[in-house]
């Protein structure tokens, strides 16, 4: 019995059979009870024969002849039948509607000498003529018409029931698929450290454990990675400085001066790449502090002024305080400024600022080059490029919206990239007052 217990509890495919197989039994006792209480109601000539045998003369002879009335009446309710009783002077009867016409009633068979079975409305009636008294015996009948809707609404309250159980245990069944799809929702999104919770043995619950599994993996790869990485970039800060350190004593000449741009490109890359894993990191620290934020972006936007299209800024005349990282924040807002001017054609470029209840936008609008549809949702991912054919010099190293997604989510933000091909793009991040359940 317990391994047949077990088997059950570990394999999914035979609880639902199980559950499938209550269900139709359910559904065949009801309606088998139904019928059969329909049938119960139905009064068959066949019974009044022992009917008569076993109680009529005992009844007529409490009633008496003469009739003692309260006798009939108490008689008639024990049994639930109604007595008739007539003679020429007396017409009585222990039921006050009275719903059979007794002496409209046609003669069927004789049961004894003084017994017969007569019929009104198909249906059977016994008379007994006994010291000059006709008495009419007959079942009190419910109205059978109530008596059937009462069985079918009891039989359809069953399976309504019953359809209930069904379903409460299938969903019960089901409640790790919900779990399960919450949580590839946020592996999908980047919460590797999230687990799905389950107890089960069946094939879902193995099912969840390889996806608790898959995360594990996933997890211990890309804290590989970024370990490695910022290993790297480390380990390369010194023979950088070595080289800037070297060229300062060569002869100034035009390589001297694109081989400092060289090394500077570098340098930024490596600098890029630490605060982006520095950012990656779930507790990120931000130096934050308050700042007047519509003051604060005017100040960053005009050192572009000298852009050669034209830098249109709009902030509002009443400022409000957010507490920011300014250093990152400025890293952001000249980050989207930069991509504007590489890609924006020479053509105007817009900075705004407003408020939105609580919260800053600030948006950055150019009217450039635009990014194709497909490459919107991979665009401020790291190392990516709409375009994998672009020069090193026009196409940056894929890390600049990538870095500014990361610094906007840091603050609690969020950044929303809008763009057409050909009709320029439209980026704006949304910033909280406050960092949200800041430590």
């Amino acid at each position: 019995m317990t391994a047949l217990l077990q088997y059950v509890k570990k394999s999914l495919f035979v609880r639902l059979l199980l559950i499938f197989g209550f269900t139709v039994v359910s559904f065949f006792l009801i309606i088998s009870l139904s019928l059969r209480a329909l049938n119960q109601t139905e009064i068959t000539i066949e019974t009044i024969p022992d009917f008569y045998m076993r109680n009529v003369e005992s009844i007529i002879e409490d009633i008496g002849t003469p009739p003692n009335l309260s006798n009939a009446m108490r008689l008639a309710q024990e049994l639930d039948w109604t007595i008739n009783i007539r003679n020429p002077i007396m017409r009585w009867s222990s039921d006050p509607d009275n719903r059979l016409n007794v002496d409209a009633s046609d003669f069927n068979r004789n049961l004894t000498t003084d017994a017969e079975v007569r019929t009104i409305d198909n249906e059977d009636i016994i008379r007994v003529n006994r010291g000059g008294y006709d008495f009419y015996l007959y079942q009190r009948s419910l109205n059978e018409s109530n008596i059937n809707f009462f069985v079918v609404y009891m039989g359809a309250a069953l399976a309504a029931i019953v359809l209930f159980l069904n379903y409460f245990m299938v969903n019960r069944l089901l409640d790790p698929v919900r779990m399960l799809k919450k949580g590839a929702e946020r592996i999908e999104k980047g919460d590797l450290s999230y687990r799905v919770q389950s107890n089960r043995q069946d094939e879902l619950g193995e099912l969840t454990e390889s996806i608790n599994h898959m995360a594990d993996s996933l997890q211990s790869m890309l804290e590989a990675k970024r370990q490695l990485l910022m290993a790297i970039s480390h380990e390369l800060r010194t023979p950088i400085t070595k080289a800037k350190l070297r060229l300062e004593f060569m002869p100034e000449s035009d390589e001297k001066e694109q081989l400092r741009e060289d090394i500077d490109e570098i340098d930024l890359l490596i600098s890029d790449l630490l605060e982006t894993e520095r950012l990656n990191n779930e507790h990120a620290v931000l130096a934050e502090e308050s700042v007047f934020i519509s003051e604060f972006v005017r100040g960053v936007s005009e050192q572009f002024q000298d852009y050669p299209g034209g830098l249109q800024i709009e902030c509002p005349v009443e400022d409000r305080e957010f507490l920011i990282d300014r250093l990152r924040m400025r890293l952001l807002i000249t980050n989207l400024l930069n991509n504007a001017i590489r890609h924006g054609k020479g053509l105007p470029i817009s900075v705004a600022l407003s408020f939105f209840e609580e919260r800053a936008i600030v948006e950055v609008i150019d009217r450039g080059e635009g990014i194709a549809e497909e490459h919107l949702d991979q665009i401020s991912e790291p190392f990516y490029r709409a375009d994998s054919a672009r020069q090193r010099n026009t196409g940056g190293f894929g890390l600049g919206l990538y870095l500014c997604r990361l610094i906007a989510q840091a603050h609690g933000g969020e950044l929303i990239i809008r763009s057409k091909l050909g009709e320029g793009t439209h980026i704006s991040v949304n910033l909280p007052p406050a960092r949200p359940n800041r430590k």
